[in-house]
């Protein structure tokens, strides 16, 4: 029997995944939670294979999340879930040490087959997401755009989003959809790990 651990903050997509879970013989679900906190508490007290992860959850990087998990519990399978399809977010989750990469609306047999894969100390990708992996060698985050390296470089010297568009000379809310959209980007949840991937990139020297 395979124990499943599944981290999802998105209620409907949580109980599908669990009904589709109970209605499978070689599959158990050990726990569905959708906070850190219970994740944690689940996987400290019951045996756990694969941990079937949202890495857009609201308080914690999932990226991060899979790489503390891989440190505590190197033998735990971990697949990622998400709607990001960016080929440098999905090598910065596997490069933490996820061991698949699907999409929350995968159908249920790829989702078990995923499952069973990655028991096989393989790894495993939704069809569309290999599809992509294979056309592209990419090993580079998306660049940013002019505008959205001012925006960045600003925020690093602490203005808030209104001082921001005071001095660029537009919206309060054109300043708050670059912020939306460089997180989403980048697959981060927080300006703090955005700067940090930034820094980290040289995404600002570009």
């Amino acid at each position: 029997m395979i124990h499943v651990l599944l981290i999802e903050d998105h209620a409907l997509i949580r109980e599908g995944i669990e009904a589709m879970l109970s209605k499978t013989d070689d599959v158990s679900c050990a726990g569905c939670c959708s906070t850190p906190h219970e994740f944690w508490q689940v996987l400290s007290l019951h045996p756990v294979d694969v941990i079937l992860m949202d890495i857009n959850l609201p308080t914690v990087n999932g990226i991060d999340l899979c790489r503390e998990v891989k440190h505590k519990y190197p033998a735990v399978k971990v697949i990622a879930l998400s709607i990001n399809d960016h080929p440098a977010v999905i090598r910065q989750m596997m490069n933490s040490g996820a061991d698949g990469y699907l999409f929350k609306d995968a159908e249920k047999m790829e989702i078990l087959t995923g499952i069973r894969t990655v028991m096989q100390h393989k790894q495993f990708f939704s069809r569309t997401i290999a599809e992509t992996m294979n056309k592209t060698n990419r090993s580079s985050l998306p660049a940013l755009t002019r505008r959205e390296k001012e925006v960045l470089n600003l925020i690093s010297e602490g203005l808030t989003s209104r001082q921001i568009a005071e001095k660029l000379f537009v919206d309060f809310t054109t300043v708050e959809s670059h912020r939306k959209n460089m997180l989403s980007k980048y697959g981060v949840n927080n300006i703090t790990a955005l700067l940090a991937l930034a820094i980290r990139e040289h995404l600002l020297d570009a």
